[in-house]
């Protein structure tokens, strides 16, 4: 896969809003024309640091979602679209199938990944979309990070941020104070049809044991 630096962006790009949307606007180019999508994190020194995952956990989502985009394209061929993305273990399905058949088939088999722990389906029942469609939700992706970030009240990194079809769902490991927030602030976000929070809930308490081993 070809890989962007950002030395190769204008340098009038230097607001993390301008930034962000400018390298979602570039990478559905890159992006081959495959139904399935994976929803991968950034691997980085920066991201491992600042993750409430293990870094062993980390390894681990991203070989779930390797796993699954195999047993999911050879379940589905070319029939629908169909994104995955795991956090800490859980599983977000969503996309578009065909039939119900097809969605429950679909949550089967990434139910059966090695070390998955749950799944949330929100596979839709209908016609796939568009590259116009998955193009906006990749800058929406991006608007809604930006606003994390710019912020400042929110630890942009603690949150996968997942679009489909104008919906926002939201994962990670966080409090109901974090998650309250993020999803605040996405709804901000023009364009944003729904936020939707698929995120693991801990308490402040654990929120400072996880900090003090940082």
């Amino acid at each position: 896969m070809t890989r962007i630096s950002f030395k190769t962006l204008h340098p009038l790009l230097r607001s993390s809003t301008l930034a962000l949307a400018a390298v979602a606007l570039v990478a559905p180019l890159l992006a081959g024309c495959a139904p399935l999508l994976l929803g991968g994190a950034m691997m980085g020194t920066g991201m491992v640091v600042t993750d409430r995952r293990t870094a062993g956990i980390q390894f681990e989502d991203e070989a779930i979602e390797l796993k699954a985009a195999t047993r999911v394209r050879d379940l589905l061929g070319e029939r629908g679209h169909v994104s995955v993305t795991s956090y800490n273990r859980m599983v977000l399905i969503t996309g578009e199938v065909q039939n119900e058949a097809d969605r429950a088939a679909v949550d089967e088999a990434v139910a059966k990944v090695e070390n998955v722990r749950s799944t949330v389906n929100e596979l839709a029942v209908m016609g796939a979309s568009s590259i116009g469609s998955r193009s906006n939700d990749a800058i929406l992706t991006s608007k809604v990070k930006a606003t994390f970030i710019d912020a400042k009240d929110v630890q942009s990194n603690v949150f996968k941020v997942v679009a489909e079809r104008g919906n926002i769902y939201l994962m990670g490991r966080v409090t109901e104070r974090e998650a309250g927030r993020a999803a605040s602030l996405a709804r901000s976000v023009s364009g944003v049809a729904k936020v939707i929070r698929v995120v693991e809930l801990i308490s402040d308490a654990e929120l400072a044991a996880l900090s003090n081993t940082k």
